[in-house]
C-alpha cells in the first residue's frame, strides 16, 4: 500500500500514466507537466497526482466510477496514516477505551464524511475538477455499505462519528455481511427481496487484516478434570469457523484522531476437506466450508425455522468471541493480571445482540484464566453495560435453552450457574416469592425452557440504559419492574442523538451555510448549542428568503431524484408530507395511507371551486419489512396500490401525489430529509424508544406531526409543542383504549367507514388482498390506529392551515432547526463517557501541518 504524506512532494508517475495519455498535448500530459514544472508545497497538486496514481491502479477506466475509486483511495490512503497515528499514541498512553458492540452499522457513504471531516473539500473538489470531475458527482458513484438496516445501525455510526470527533479512545465491533439485509424492489406493489451485492465492486474503505484472525468454536462437549483442589471444565470437539478481521478507520472532525470499526468475517478453519473429497465425498469436502461463510453472509436471517435461530445464535457468538479475543489481546500487551481489566476496557452493548458475549467473557476469565468464579463476575459486571432499545416483547431475545446446550453447551452450564446465584439474590430480597423468582429468572419456564438475553444482560452488566427519556422511565416501570427494585441505581436514560456533521453539514450544504452566515461562525458543527442565537432573527426577511430557497432547493432536487427513480413527477410548491422508517405495525404506516385515501376521497368530491382551497401535497413513504413480516409487506401493497391510482387520476394530478421509494438507506435519506416541510413520527404511544429520524429532520427544519412517543416528547420540550402537530392517545390511556377495542366499545369513525369501504369495493385493486389488514383493525386493532384515526386527520387540518400562512411556517421551521443541541450526538457520548463509561478524551499530538 502507498504512503503519502501529509507534507506533499512532487512526484513522477512514469510508468504508471498509460501511454494514451502520455501523448503530448494530451490532457492529463499537460497538467503533469505543468505539476512537475511547479516545486511549491501544494496539497491540491499532491491530490490531484495520487488521484492519478490510484485511478492508475483501477486500470484507468477514465470514468467517474474509475475517478471515485481513485479518489477514494487516495483519501483512505491519508485515513490510513492517521489511523496508524491514533493507535500507536492510544497504545502509548494506555487510556481507558470503549468498545461498542453491534450488529448494525449503517455507515451511508464514505467518501464525502472522510473528505468534510478531513478538512479536504475544497482541495479534492479542485483537483478533480482538472481531471474533468465535479466531487459531488463522485459521491453517487459510491454504494452504501450494506451493513445495516434502520435506527439501531444508523445510531452506531453516529456515536462512532463522535466518539472520533471527541477524542474518545474506541472501536466498534460488528460483522462484515457478504449481502446485508437485502435489497429492496417493487415489483406490482410488492416488495422483492433480493440479495444486496454491495461488495461487487470491493470496498475501497476498508482493510483486510489477515494477520488478525481468531477460531470460533461451535458444538462439541465439555469434559471436566481435576486441577487440585477445583474442577475444570474444557470445551472441545465440534466445529470450528475463522475470523478474519477487516478494518475501517473512522476520522473525527478536524482532527487528527481516528478511530476503528472492526468488522468480522467468517471463513472455514480448514479451506478443503482434501481426505473427504479423495474419498469420493465431494460434497462434504466444501460443506464446511460454505456453513462458515453462511456465518456472515446476511443481516437478520430469517428466524421462523430451527435453522434460522441456530444461525442467527452462530452469528452472534461468532461475533462476541473474535471481539473478546481481540480485545483481551489488546488488553494484555500493556498489563499483567486481570486487576486493571475493568478499569482499562469498557463494552457497550447495542441492543440485546451481543449479550452472549458477557458468558464467553466469563468463561474465559474462568475456564481459560483460572479466576475463580467470584472474581470473574465482578471482572464481568463492572465491564459491561447494557442499551435497550425496545420494549416489545418479540423484540426482547429469547433462545431455546436446547439450542443453547448444542451449539453452546459450556456457556449454558454457566448460565445455569449465572441464574442459580442470582436466584439467590432475589430470594433474600424477596424470601419465598416464588413469582418474584420466576419473573426475574434468567430462564423462562415452560414447555420450551428458554434463556431470557435482556434479563442476562440486566444481571450482567452494571449499567441499563434506555434511549429517551419516556422510553427509560417504560423500561423501569412497565418492562423491568421487578429488576429495578431489586438494582434501583443500575438504570439510567441517554436520549440518542444523530452527528451534525452528516445530517446537516453532508446532506444541507444550503442549510449549512445559512447556519455559519447568521451565526458568524462554523463552530456550531461540533458545537450544536450556538444555532439556538439564530432564533435572535426569525423575524428577519432576508432570513426568511434565504430559508425558503434552501427548502425550495432541496425539494427540487428530491423532485428529480423521485422521477428519475420513481417514475413519478412532483409539484415541488406542494407540501412534502413524508414517513421514512423500517415498516412495522406499530410505526403506522397504515395511519398514514389510510388518512392518504380519506384526502383523495375528499379531494374527488369536491367541486372545482372548492379545490382551488385544497393545500397540494406530496406524499412520500421509504422502508424495508423484513422478509417474515407478512402484515407488514401488506402494508407496503396498500401503499403502491393507493399510489398507482392517485398517481394516474388527472383529476387530482395537481393536488397529491404518493410516492413510495424503494431500497431505503442513508444516501436516500440524505436527500429526502433536507427536502421534507413534514415528518411523521405517528407510532402508537408507549412503543417507539426513541425515533433518531425525527431529530435529523428537526435539524433540517422539518416541522413534526406527531403522537408523543420516543423522543418526540423531548422534541416538544425543546421546540415548543405549539410548534408541532401533536395528536393521539398518550400513553397513559392505551390499556384503557386497548381494553375498549377487546370489548368491542369503539365506534368507527364515518370516515373511516368510507376508507374501509373504498377498499372493500376495490377501488384500490382486488380487496381479498387487503382483507387481512382491514381484519387486523376491526377484529384486532393492538396499535390502535382506529382509535386514532380521527385525532389524525385533524391534525393533518391544522397542517393545512399552517401551511397556507407561509412566514408562519417558516418561522416555526426556523425555531425547529436552532432548538436541537439536545439531539446531538456530541452531547449523548459525552453523557456515556462521563456516567456510564468512565473514559477521558485522548487527544492524538501532531506535528505536522494539518488545517484544521
Amino acid at each position: 500500500m502507498m504512503s503519502i504524506p501529509h507534507k506533499h512532494t512532487a512526484r513522477t508517475t512514469t510508468g504508471v500514466v498509460p501511454p494514451t495519455e502520455k501523448k503530448k498535448g494530451s490532457k492529463l500530459f499537460a497538467l503533469k507537466t505543468d505539476f512537475l514544472k511547479n516545486d511549491e508545497d501544494s496539497i491540491q497538486k499532491g491530490i490531484l497526482d495520487h488521484v492519478e496514481y490510484t485511478l492508475a491502479r483501477t486500470k484507468y477506466n477514465f470514468d467517474s466510477f474509475s475517478a471515485y475509486q481513485g479518489s477514494a483511495y487516495s483519501v483512505r490512503d491519508r485515513l490510513i496514516e492517521r489511523w496508524n497515528e491514533t493507535q500507536q499514541y492510544y497504545t502509548e498512553k494506555d487510556p481507558k477505551r470503549v468498545y461498542y458492540l453491534s450488529l448494525e452499522f449503517l455507515m451511508g457513504r464514505s467518501l464525502q464524511n472522510a473528505i468534510y471531516n478531513m478538512n479536504l473539500k475544497d482541495e479534492y473538489h479542485n483537483a478533480l475538477l482538472e481531471l474533468g470531475f465535479e466531487l459531488e458527482d463522485l459521491y453517487d458513484e459510491e454504494k452504501d455499505a450494506a451493513l445495516g438496516n434502520g435506527g439501531l445501525g444508523r445510531l452506531a455510526a453516529c456515536f462512532m462519528d463522535s466518539l472520533a470527533t471527541l477524542k474518545y479512545p474506541a472501536w466498534g465491533y460488528g460483522l462484515r455481511y457478504n449481502y446485508g439485509m437485502f435489497e429492496q424492489g417493487i415489483y406490482d406493489g410488492y416488495q422483492t427481496e433480493v440479495p444486496d451485492y454491495w461488495l461487487v465492486a470491493g470496498n475501497p474503505w476498508e482493510i483486510e487484516r489477515l494477520d488478525v484472525q481468531y477460531t470460533v468454536r461451535f458444538y462439541g462437549h465439555v469434559t471436566e478434570r481435576k486441577s487440585g483442589d477445583q474442577i475444570k471444565y474444557d470445551w472441545e470437539g465440534g466445529e470450528l469457523v475463522q475470523a478474519i478481521a477487516y478494518d475501517t478507520p473512522v476520522p473525527g472532525y478536524h482532527t487528527t484522531n481516528t478511530n476503528n470499526i472492526r468488522l468480522w468475517s467468517s471463513k472455514p478453519h480448514k479451506e478443503f476437506d482434501l481426505e473427504a473429497f479423495n474419498g469420493g465425498n465431494y460434497l462434504s469436502a466444501v460443506e464446511a466450508k460454505q456453513r462458515s461463510e453462511n456465518i456472515t453472509s446476511v443481516l437478520y436471517p430469517n428466524d421462523n425455522t430451527y435453522s434460522g435461530k441456530e444461525l442467527r445464535l452462530k452469528q452472534q457468538f461468532f461475533f462476541v468471541a473474535a471481539t473478546l479475543c481481540d480485545i483481551i489481546r489488546r488488553y494484555k500487551k500493556n498489563h499483567q493480571g486481570w486487576a486493571e481489566f475493568s478499569d482499562k476496557v469498557a463494552i457497550q452493548l447495542n441492543d440485546t445482540h451481543p449479550t452472549i458475549g458477557i458468558v464467553e467473557l466469563f468463561r474465559k476469565l474462568v475456564d481459560e484464566e483460572g479466576l475463580v468464579w467470584e472474581e470473574a463476575w465482578n471482572i464481568v459486571t463492572k465491564t459491561y453495560a447494557y442499551t435497550n432499545h425496545t420494549i416489545l416483547p418479540e423484540a426482547l431475545e429469547m433462545w431455546p435453552v436446547q439450542l443453547l446446550e448444542d451449539l453452546l453447551p459450556r456457556h449454558m452450564q454457566l448460565i445455569y450457574g449465572i441464574n442459580h446465584r442470582f436466584l439467590i439474590q432475589v430470594t433474600q430480597k424477596w424470601p419465598g416469592n416464588i413469582d418474584k423468582m420466576r419473573n426475574l429468572s434468567i430462564i423462562q419456564e415452560g414447555d420450551e425452557k428458554k434463556v431470557r438475553m435482556a434479563h442476562l444482560a440486566i444481571v450482567g452488566s452494571h449499567c441499563v440504559n434506555g434511549v429517551a427519556a419516556m422510553h427509560s422511565d417504560l423500561v423501569k416501570h412497565r418492562v423491568f419492574p421487578d429488576f429495578l427494585a431489586l438494582f434501583p441505581t443500575k438504570f439510567q436514560n441517554k436520549t440518542n442523538g444523530v452527528t451534525p456533521r452528516r445530517w446537516i453539514e453532508q446532506a444541507n450544504p444550503g442549510l449549512s451555510s445559512i447556519f455559519t452566515k447568521w451565526l458568524k461562525t462554523d463552530q456550531w458543527t461540533t458545537n450544536l448549542e450556538l444555532v439556538k442565537d439564530l432564533k435572535n432573527h426569525i423575524n428577519d426577511p432576508a432570513l426568511i428568503e434565504e430559508w425558503k430557497a434552501v427548502k425550495q432547493y432541496n425539494k427540487e432536487r428530491l423532485a428529480d431524484f423521485i422521477h428519475k427513480h420513481c417514475g413519478v413527477q412532483i409539484n415541488t410548491n406542494a407540501l412534502f408530507d413524508v414517513h421514512i422508517k423500517r415498516i412495522h405495525e406499530y410505526k403506522r404506516q397504515l395511519l398514514n395511507i389510510l388518512g392518504v385515501i380519506y384526502r383523495y376521497l375528499s379531494i374527488k368530491k369536491m367541486s372545482p371551486e372548492e379545490r382551488k382551497n385544497v393545500v397540494p401535497r406530496v406524499v412520500i413513504f421509504a422502508g424495508k419489512a423484513a422478509p417474515g413480516y407478512f402484515m407488514a409487506k401488506r402494508h407496503i401493497k396498500l401503499i403502491n396500490s393507493v399510489a398507482e391510482v392517485i398517481n394516474r387520476d388527472k383529476e387530482v394530478d395537481q393536488y397529491l401525489k404518493v410516492v413510495f421509494i424503494a431500497n431505503y438507506n442513508v444516501s436516500i435519506a440524505q436527500v429526502i430529509v433536507p427536502a421534507s416541510d413534514i415528518n411523521q413520527q405517528i407510532s402508537t404511544a408507549g412503543t417507539e424508544a426513541s425515533g433518531t429520524s425525527n431529530m435529523k429532520f428537526t435539524m433540517n427544519g422539518s416541522l413534526i406531526i406527531g403522537t408523543l412517543d420516543g423522543a418526540n416528547v423531548e422534541i416538544a420540550e425543546e421546540v415548543g409543542e405549539d410548534n408541532m402537530f401533536i395528536f393521539g392517545l398518550r400513553t397513559s390511556e392505551i390499556d384503557k383504549a386497548r381494553e375498549k377495542m377487546k370489548n368491542k366499545e369503539v365506534v368507527i369513525d364515518p370516515r373511516l367507514q368510507e376508507v374501509f369501504l373504498n377498499i372493500e369495493l376495490g377501488t384500490f385493486g382486488p380487496p381479498e388482498i387487503f382483507k387481512p389488514i382491514l381484519d387486523s383493525l376491526i377484529f384486532n386493532d393492538f396499535y390502535l390506529t382506529m382509535q386514532d384515526f380521527p385525532l389524525y386527520l385533524d391534525a393533518q387540518a391544522e397542517v393545512d392551515a399552517l401551511w397556507r400562512r407561509q412566514d408562519e411556517w417558516i418561522r416555526k421551521s426556523i425555531i425547529n432547526a436552532s432548538s436541537t443541541y439536545f439531539f446531538s450526538s456530541d452531547r449523548a457520548m459525552n453523557e456515556y463517557a462521563e456516567q456510564i463509561w468512565n473514559i477521558k478524551p485522548c487527544e492524538v499530538e501532531t506535528t505536522d501541518n494539518r488545517r484544521y
